[in-house]
């Protein structure tokens, strides 16, 4: 499903985001398909569009809205990051083990330690994380993978966007080299955010993000649970756009 949103009030002051549209489907067909709908007027009036790391929608974007900018959200591009580590992690498991990870594996047993940012981790898990990176040599690919993760949390996370855009760039850039082996899982990082390099940075200079698309998002799931399913899509989509759609003020049955 393609749920579409306007910032517009939130970026404005008037109030919160809207759900402005709901299509089956999830392609640059569908979102070209819905642009091309809208009148000329919107068209040129869009200025910013926020969006996941999906390419099909940054290659929809760029045919029916080339005077727009594309930004690629936050918490997609760190996520990104997390499945990679995610991925190095499992991958040194099946090499120094030959198995999946089990609760007493080392791997396993700090998978979510990992993922959890530096300032967040206690005396006890720092200590747990320094005793993994001594354990063997062969988690030397996990340790840079993980630094470099947490480099970009940073980055997001850094008070001067001017020096987070900095800190992103030099990693971006440091990606985009020729790494060592080992490192299969950066490289393929290094690939994507090289791809999507202008819309990652774009958010440092407007500071639009999908945030307000997720929480919408998160609405139209419990609409869906306490209402036991829809038989016709149409429907759904109908009561989705009455309750996340600023609607409901204007139906007198509601």
């Amino acid at each position: 499903m393609t749920v579409l949103v306007d910032l517009t009030p939130l970026v404005d002051g008037r109030g919160p985001a809207r759900l402005l549209d709901m299509r089956p489907g999830r392609s640059a067909e569908v979102l070209r398909t819905w642009l091309n709908q809208c009148t000329p007027g919107f068209r040129t009036n869009v200025q910013v569009v926020t969006m996941d790391g999906f390419a099909g929608y940054a290659t929809a974007v760029d045919e029916a809205l080339p005077a727009a900018t594309k930004v690629m959200d936050p918490f997609h591009v760190v996520h990104l990051a997390a499945d990679k580590l995610t991925g190095c992690r499992q991958r040194l498991q099946r090499e120094t083990a030959g198995r999946r990870g089990c609760k007493d594996d080392p791997l396993y047993k700090y998978r979510r330690t990992l993922l959890s940012r530096t300032n967040y981790l206690t005396v006890r898990q720092k200590q747990r994380l320094n005793l993994l990176w001594a354990t063997d040599d062969e988690y030397v690919a996990l340790e840079v993978t993980w630094m470099f993760y947490q480099d970009m949390i940073q980055a997001y996370g850094h008070p001067k966007k001017s020096e987070g855009k900095k800190l992103m760039e030099r990693i971006i850039n440091t990606l985009h080299k020729r790494l060592p082996a080992g490192l299969e899982e950066l490289a393929q990082l290094g690939r994507t955010l090289w791809r999507r390099r202008e819309d990652v940075l774009a958010y440092f200079d407007i500071g639009a993000s999908n945030g307000p698309v997720e929480a919408i998002n998160g609405r139209l799931e419990h609409l869906r649970g306490i209402a036991l399913g829809f038989r016709k899509l149409d429907n759904y989509i109908l009561r989705c756009l009455i309750h996340s759609g600023q609607l409901q003020n204007r139906i007198n049955a509601l």
